[in-house]
């Protein structure tokens, strides 16, 4: 088995990025450091309150970037530099992606990234439905706990994640949480086209009844 060479430092955005983007640049520079990774890592799924070896390395950014004393956009930080930190090294050793000529709607969210991972057979299109129909009726409380399993299983397969796209969607979830969904659900049926059956196993039993 020969080793992954390390991946390159990420780019440093320009000012013009946006913060979230800016954000994920800093905390893959911050993962460059072993002992900075694992300290990170260790506020998998946990709220703020339980995260006392990640403020080193965010409160400091967050004072002079964005400082939000919101709660749930201050979960949404702490939960996506604990998701980029645990990452499994086949993800680490990609240079991650930050090309700014992208629109902002047509990036990929986690809808996406599901429809990807359905598309390429990393998940089951039961599977993924049933979590994107759960998320969907869930606060944002109930979400974080259970992302780390899902987003290791997506990265496992080589599936990427727009990491800024999904610390802007949980820092709305409360407040935006039908729109988000939608627009999760609507990404992943556009991503998975083709791959999906339109007659649910249940509406085919209940019309032959």
């Amino acid at each position: 088995m020969t080793n992954s060479a390390p991946a390159e430092p990420a780019p440093p955005p320009s000012s013009s990025a946006r913060t979230s983007d800016r954000f994920v640049a800093y905390v893959h520079q911050v993962c460059a450091s072993k002992q900075a990774r694992a300290a990170l890592r260790r506020g998998l799924g946990l709220p703020v309150e339980r995260c006392t070896y990640m403020h080193r390395y965010l409160v400091p950014w967050l004072r002079d970037h964005d400082d939000q004393h919101y709660g749930d956009v201050r979960r949404a930080y702490y939960a996506v530099a604990a998701l980029i930190a645990a990452r499994p090294r086949s993800a680490r050793d990609t240079t991650p992606d930050q090309d700014a000529s992208v629109p902002w709607y047509e990036r990929s969210n986690l809808g996406a990234s599901l429809g990807q991972a359905v598309a390429k057979g990393v998940l089951k299109e039961n599977s993924a439905e049933s979590a994107l129909h759960l998320m969907a009726r869930q606060s944002s409380d109930a979400i974080h706990p259970g992302l780390p399993a899902l987003v290791r299983q997506l990265l496992s397969g080589g599936i990427p994640i727009d990491w800024a796209l999904l610390l802007e969607d949980l820092a709305w979830w409360n407040r935006s949480r039908d729109r988000i969904a939608t627009r999760w659900l609507e990404s992943y049926f556009r991503t998975a086209a083709g791959t999906t059956d339109p007659t649910p196993a249940d509406s085919a039993e209940e019309n032959d009844r």
